[in-house]
């Protein structure tokens, strides 16, 4: 099942019906206890009315029998065997005994009286006998059972309440209440549940159905728009976000967010391959035209020419190799490294820079950081590079602890950089007019190199004003783990 609004209905359906299932039983149970514990109290009272009148050496003729088809009573002896009936019993189940047809001796006559006083000429008085009898505190055995009372066959709860007479026998009296009113009321509450579960249902599944389909018709636009934006390849588009404040606006959000992300990095690589072909086309075409004319004029050959735009086409097509594995995500090495032993070789391997270059380092103290040896030596280099074209007469690089990190600082006594070009200068192929027309050849993507690098590595390239009232580029790395 694909649709997301009919997953949520179903599932929504389905919990709403475990949940009112689940509660349906617990209300039929709860009830049908309640019903049978009233059941329960009403054939325990019949039962002990009875009991009482037996202790009281009433005679079953003589039995005061309240409702008698609402409360059917069968009195056994202690030999299981029935002594009493109520009226209109024809049958019986669920108790000790299945018959209605008392005993003879039974039914030829009933427990003495305390009129009767046979044996008080032999004994002397009535106090050989107990004066009555009693009936047993005890709690009643129920028993389910049915009966069938002038006719009718019904379902009961019987209470069985044993009592003992003056004469010093025990009977046992079961009296029933019937279940017609449990059994209606539960199958009544039974019946609307099974009714109105299918309804309730529906009504769920259809409500969540709409308010499923309302809350994701902005996903929908999204979805749309995103389409457009593939069909069309239009990146400057942008997918609908709606006024709420919740997960689809936020997504919508960070769609967006994703979409301006996704333009400038396509509208940046636009840019860098057309100035990598601008910058690649000027040497190769001098190289080409030099070529030529040494085909054709040997001897007019410019062979250091030649050379200087064959190292300048080298150096463009280096930088345009490390900036493309910068951009896919390659990560630095892991190597431990030591910022002052860099510096020193770097600068000790520039032995043909137009400005000697001032080292200050502390011997005494290690700068170690983590990252690629290379690229940190080309990070180097470049800002010596950069200072070498803007420098008047003094070059300084200076490598210090700052905070939890190593500053390297190279600083030259050049024009320095305007306050407002600051960052422009870290832009790919970005040269300012006075570089230009100092520039030996510089495509304008070695700053742009150094601070990749750095960012790669956790650290930031920042340019201040140096006290020498040129540039100061301040390149920082965290300490080595």
């Amino acid at each position: 099942m694909r649709s997301v609004r009919a997953r949520a209905a179903i599932g929504a359906t389905l919990v709403v019906a475990v949940a009112l299932v689940a509660a349906g039983l617990a209300v039929l149970s709860v009830l049908r206890t309640n019903l049978i514990d009233q059941a329960d109290l009403q054939a325990e009272v019949a039962a002990r009315e009875v009991a009482g009148q037996l202790a009281l050496d009433t005679a079953y003729a003589d039995l005061d029998l309240d409702d008698e088809e609402d409360h059917p009573v069968q009195v056994t002896d202690e030999e299981g065997r029935v002594v009493f009936v109520s009226q209109g019993l024809r049958a019986i189940s669920g108790t000790a005994s299945t018959g209605v047809s008392p005993v003879p001796s039974a039914s030829a006559g009933a427990t003495p009286s305390p009129g009767d006083d046979d044996d008080d000429d032999d004994d002397g008085g009535d106090s050989a006998r107990p004066a009555r009898g009693e009936v047993s505190s005890d709690d009643p055995d129920f028993s389910d059972g049915t009966a069938t009372v002038d006719g009718r066959q019904a379902d009961y709860r019987f209470a069985a309440v044993e009592a003992t007479t003056p004469a010093g026998l025990t009977l046992t009296v079961h009296a029933g209440a019937p279940l017609a009113a449990e059994q209606e009321a539960v199958n009544t509450v039974r019946g609307a549940m099974l009714t109105g579960l299918p309804l309730l249902l529906a009504v769920v599944a259809g409500v969540t159905w709409l308010v499923t389909r309302r809350a994701l018709r902005p996903v929908e636009g999204i979805r749309s728009e995103m389409a457009a934006i593939t069909a069309s390849e239009d990146l400057a588009r942008r997918v609908p976000e709606p006024g709420s404040r919740d997960e689809i606006a936020a997504l919508a959000r960070t769609t967006n967010e994703t979409l301006t992300v996704l333009e400038a990095s396509v509208e940046r690589q636009r840019r860098f391959v057309a100035d990598a072909s601008h910058e690649l086309r000027s040497p190769i075409a001098s190289l080409r035209t030099q070529l030529e004319v040494a085909e054709a004029h040997p001897e007019l050959l410019d062979l250091p020419g030649a050379v200087a735009d064959t190292v300048r086409l080298q150096v463009l097509a280096a930088d345009l190799l490390l900036l493309a594995r910068l951009d896919a995500g390659e990560k630095p090495g892991a190597a431990r490294l030591e910022a002052g032993a860099l510096v020193r070789e770097e600068v000790s391997q520039r032995t043909g820079d137009r400005i000697p270059v001032a080292v200050e380092v502390a011997e005494d103290a290690a700068y170690e950081v983590n990252g690629s040896r290379g690229q940190l030596v080309r990070v180097i280099g470049n800002l010596l590079d950069n200072a070498q074209r803007h420098a008047e007469n003094r070059i300084t690089v200076q490598v210090a602890a700052d905070g939890r990190g190593v500053r390297v600082e190279v600083r030259d006594d050049g024009a320095g950089v305007p306050e407002d070009e600051r960052e422009r200068i870290f832009e790919r192929f970005v040269r300012l007019d006075d570089a230009r027309s100092r520039d030996d050849g510089g495509a304008g993507l070695g700053l742009a190199i150094a601070r990749d690098v750095a960012a790669r590595h956790g650290g930031t390239l920042m340019v201040h004003r140096a006290p020498e009232g040129g540039a100061a580029f301040r390149l920082w790395l965290p300490h080595a783990a």
